[in-house]
């Protein structure tokens, strides 16, 4: 990363941040305000994704997760408000399509993601009343280690799925056709994102990076009973 900035003229300043530990985050966030004097804006980009299903995982696993996704969020923003609120900065947040539709196997994930969507929203009016503008971007699937970084043997996971097998069977190999067939979205085009939420007079407070993720969560939005989404998620894993 320090190599391909110096190449594009950009400085950078790594720092060590875990987002589920808070020393770590008021340690990081203070140390950007001794160093600069001033935070203009926060991303929350860290998170981690998670399959499995209620009945073959853990309440643990579920807490883990949410700690992850969810709570680390929660962390960050809090340390960062004070200092957002002196500049009128502003709090962007990467969820996920998977924050506005639920999706088979990713319970635990999409919950995670439905709640930092639901806090933002409603702390949006809030900190807008003290000149901080809150967004959040939304992916769909991305050209990244993301699912890789999972580490799940995939194989041992179906064998081990026992009736929800042909249902996980078919819903990975779903996934993994988004990606080899190239569906995925690129990371510069997801960072477009990022950088609207970052650079616009007035940004949305939910931005989708590609219209794909338009269309796929535009179906949630006018779907007033569920059916439609239902309708469309059950044949992810209907073999």
């Amino acid at each position: 990363m320090r190599e391909a900035a110096a190449e594009a003229g950009v400085e950078i300043d790594i720092r060590r941040l875990d987002v589920v530990d808070e020393e770590s985050v008021t340690a990081a966030v203070e140390g950007v305000i001794a160093d600069y004097g001033r935070l203009d804006a926060v991303v929350n980009n860290a998170g981690a994704g998670h399959l499995g299903t209620l009945e073959l995982e853990s309440v643990a696993d579920v807490r883990e997760v949410m700690e992850v996704n969810f709570f680390g969020v929660l962390n960050v923003s809090k340390a960062a408000l004070p200092h957002l609120r002196a500049t009128g900065g502003r709090l962007i947040t990467v969820t996920s399509v998977g924050g506005v539709i639920g999706q088979p196997f990713n319970e635990a994930y999409c919950a995670a993601k439905f709640a930092v969507e639901g806090y933002m929203e409603s702390l949006a009016p809030v900190a807008s009343t003290l000149g901080v503008s809150v967004s959040v971007v939304e992916p769909g699937a991305v050209a990244t280690e993301f699912v890789n970084n999972i580490g799940l043997d995939l194989d041992a996971r179906i064998a081990a799925a026992g009736p929800y097998a042909d249902a996980l069977r078919t819903y990975i190999d779903r996934t993994v056709s988004q990606f080899t067939e190239g569906s995925a979205q690129t990371p510069a085009g997801a960072a477009e994102a990022v950088m609207e939420a970052l650079t616009a007079d007035r940004p949305a407070f939910r931005i989708q990076t590609s219209q794909w993720a338009r269309d796929f969560t535009g179906a949630k939005l006018t779907d007033l009973d569920g059916a439609a989404v239902l309708g469309m998620t059950g044949t992810w894993v209907a073999a």
